[in-house]
Protein backbone atom coordinates (compact mmCIF):
# COMPACT_ATOMS: atom_id res chain seq x y z
CA UNK A 1 0.00 0.00 0.00
CA UNK A 2 1.26 3.36 -0.70
CA UNK A 3 1.76 5.71 2.29
CA UNK A 4 1.46 9.88 1.89
CA UNK A 5 4.46 11.67 4.07
CA UNK A 6 4.60 15.18 4.54
CA UNK A 7 8.11 16.59 5.74
CA UNK A 8 8.74 20.17 7.07
CA UNK A 9 12.82 20.46 6.95
CA UNK A 10 15.47 23.41 7.15
CA UNK A 11 15.81 24.92 3.60
CA UNK A 12 19.92 23.77 4.15
CA UNK A 13 21.98 22.22 1.31
CA UNK A 14 22.25 18.99 1.00
CA UNK A 15 19.26 18.14 2.92
CA UNK A 16 17.25 16.47 0.11
CA UNK A 17 20.25 14.46 -0.63
CA UNK A 18 20.81 13.37 3.02
CA UNK A 19 16.78 12.73 2.99
CA UNK A 20 16.94 10.40 -0.20
CA UNK A 21 20.34 9.08 0.85
CA UNK A 22 18.70 7.56 4.24
CA UNK A 23 15.76 6.39 2.49
CA UNK A 24 17.80 4.42 -0.31
CA UNK A 25 20.24 3.16 1.50
CA UNK A 26 17.87 1.20 3.77
CA UNK A 27 16.31 0.20 1.06
CA UNK A 28 13.17 1.66 1.14
CA UNK A 29 10.83 1.73 -2.03
CA UNK A 30 9.88 6.00 -2.74
CA UNK A 31 7.47 5.69 -5.46
CA UNK A 32 7.00 9.88 -5.60
CA UNK A 33 9.77 13.01 -3.62
CA UNK A 34 8.41 16.34 -4.77
CA UNK A 35 9.44 19.41 -2.46
CA UNK A 36 9.61 22.97 -2.71
CA UNK A 37 9.42 25.65 -0.45
CA UNK A 38 7.17 26.96 2.46
CA UNK A 39 6.11 30.74 2.78
CA UNK A 40 8.89 30.56 5.26
CA UNK A 41 12.08 31.41 2.94
CA UNK A 42 14.07 28.88 5.64
CA UNK A 43 11.67 25.82 5.35
CA UNK A 44 10.93 23.66 2.86
CA UNK A 45 7.73 20.89 2.18
CA UNK A 46 8.72 17.66 0.72
CA UNK A 47 6.26 15.11 0.33
CA UNK A 48 7.26 11.15 -0.15
CA UNK A 49 4.90 8.58 -2.00
CA UNK A 50 6.38 5.08 0.14
CA UNK A 51 4.89 1.60 -0.47
CA UNK A 52 4.80 -0.61 2.42
CA UNK A 53 3.19 -2.22 5.45
CA UNK A 54 2.50 0.12 8.54
CA UNK A 55 5.70 -1.51 10.54
CA UNK A 56 8.03 -0.11 6.93
CA UNK A 57 6.10 3.11 7.19
CA UNK A 58 6.43 3.85 11.05
CA UNK A 59 10.63 2.82 10.56
CA UNK A 60 10.53 5.36 7.86
CA UNK A 61 8.90 8.05 9.91
CA UNK A 62 10.98 7.41 13.10
CA UNK A 63 14.44 7.31 10.54
CA UNK A 64 13.58 10.89 9.16
CA UNK A 65 12.45 12.23 12.47
CA UNK A 66 16.78 11.27 13.55
CA UNK A 67 17.99 13.64 11.10
CA UNK A 68 18.59 17.19 12.56
CA UNK A 69 17.34 19.49 9.08
CA UNK A 70 13.88 17.37 10.01
CA UNK A 71 10.88 19.61 11.46
CA UNK A 72 8.00 17.81 11.34
CA UNK A 73 6.79 14.06 9.86
CA UNK A 74 3.08 14.05 8.83
CA UNK A 75 1.64 10.83 7.78
CA UNK A 76 -1.30 11.89 5.49
CA UNK A 77 -1.95 8.53 4.61
CA UNK A 78 -5.88 8.35 6.15
CA UNK A 79 -6.57 11.80 6.37
CA UNK A 80 -8.55 14.14 4.89
CA UNK A 81 -6.18 16.02 1.97
CA UNK A 82 -6.12 17.52 -1.54
CA UNK A 83 -3.33 15.33 -3.89
CA UNK A 84 -2.34 16.47 -7.21
CA UNK A 85 0.34 15.89 -9.57
CA UNK A 86 1.47 17.73 -12.99
CA UNK A 87 1.75 16.00 -16.35
CA UNK A 88 3.35 17.42 -19.46
CA UNK A 89 2.30 15.00 -22.17
CA UNK A 90 4.02 15.30 -25.92
CA UNK A 91 1.94 13.82 -28.43
CA UNK A 92 2.65 12.70 -32.09
CA UNK A 93 -0.79 14.11 -33.81
CA UNK A 94 -1.80 13.94 -38.14
CA UNK A 95 -3.85 17.03 -38.61
CA UNK A 96 -6.95 14.23 -38.78
CA UNK A 97 -6.91 13.81 -35.17
CA UNK A 98 -5.91 16.56 -33.87
CA UNK A 99 -9.35 18.13 -33.33
CA UNK A 100 -10.84 15.43 -31.05
CA UNK A 101 -7.32 15.06 -28.90
CA UNK A 102 -7.92 18.60 -28.16
CA UNK A 103 -11.99 17.58 -27.74
CA UNK A 104 -10.47 15.36 -25.01
CA UNK A 105 -8.03 17.64 -23.72
CA UNK A 106 -11.08 20.15 -22.62
CA UNK A 107 -12.94 17.43 -20.62
CA UNK A 108 -9.97 16.52 -18.81
CA UNK A 109 -9.15 20.16 -18.54
CA UNK A 110 -6.04 19.91 -19.98
CA UNK A 111 -4.21 23.02 -21.86
CA UNK A 112 -2.45 22.82 -25.27
CA UNK A 113 1.46 24.42 -24.51
CA UNK A 114 2.49 23.76 -28.14
CA UNK A 115 1.35 22.46 -31.28
CA UNK A 116 3.90 21.46 -34.04
CA UNK A 117 3.53 20.33 -37.49
CA UNK A 118 3.40 16.57 -35.99
CA UNK A 119 3.45 16.89 -32.09
CA UNK A 120 1.02 18.97 -29.67
CA UNK A 121 2.24 18.90 -25.90
CA UNK A 122 -0.69 19.16 -23.30
CA UNK A 123 -0.83 20.02 -19.39
CA UNK A 124 -2.46 18.20 -17.21
CA UNK A 125 -2.84 18.70 -12.90
CA UNK A 126 -4.74 16.80 -11.13
CA UNK A 127 -5.16 13.65 -9.23
CA UNK A 128 -3.14 10.07 -9.92
CA UNK A 129 -5.73 8.34 -11.29
CA UNK A 130 -7.49 11.91 -13.54
CA UNK A 131 -3.80 11.85 -14.90
CA UNK A 132 -3.59 7.96 -15.64
CA UNK A 133 -7.15 7.79 -17.49
CA UNK A 134 -5.66 10.56 -19.94
CA UNK A 135 -2.63 8.49 -20.56
CA UNK A 136 -4.83 5.66 -21.22
CA UNK A 137 -7.06 7.12 -23.63
CA UNK A 138 -4.03 8.80 -25.22
CA UNK A 139 -1.83 5.68 -25.29
CA UNK A 140 -1.16 5.15 -28.47
CA UNK A 141 -0.07 8.84 -29.11
CA UNK A 142 2.25 9.48 -26.51
CA UNK A 143 5.50 10.41 -27.82
CA UNK A 144 7.23 11.27 -24.02
CA UNK A 145 5.63 12.26 -20.96
CA UNK A 146 6.94 14.00 -17.84
CA UNK A 147 5.25 14.17 -14.17
CA UNK A 148 5.64 15.63 -11.00
CA UNK A 149 5.60 13.78 -7.53
CA UNK A 150 2.41 13.83 -5.77
CA UNK A 151 1.80 17.35 -3.81
CA UNK A 152 -0.58 16.64 -0.80
CA UNK A 153 -1.75 19.12 2.05
CA UNK A 154 -4.20 18.78 4.59
CA UNK A 155 -7.73 19.88 4.35
CA UNK A 156 -9.35 22.32 7.05
CA UNK A 157 -7.60 24.42 9.89
CA UNK A 158 -4.50 24.23 11.11
CA UNK A 159 -2.18 26.25 14.04
CA UNK A 160 0.42 27.96 11.05
CA UNK A 161 2.90 27.74 14.23
CA UNK A 162 5.70 25.32 13.54
CA UNK A 163 8.48 24.90 16.70
CA UNK A 164 12.08 23.77 16.13
CA UNK A 165 13.58 20.69 17.53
Amino acid sequence: MNHVISLLVENNAGVLARISGLLSGRGYNVESFSSGPTLDPDITRITLVCRGDDTIIDQIKKQLNRLIEVIKVSDLTNKHTIDRQFALLKLLVQPGNRGEIIQLAEVFAAKVMDVGSDTMILELTGSEKKIEDLVQLLDGNIVEIARSGLVSIERGRKHAAVSQK
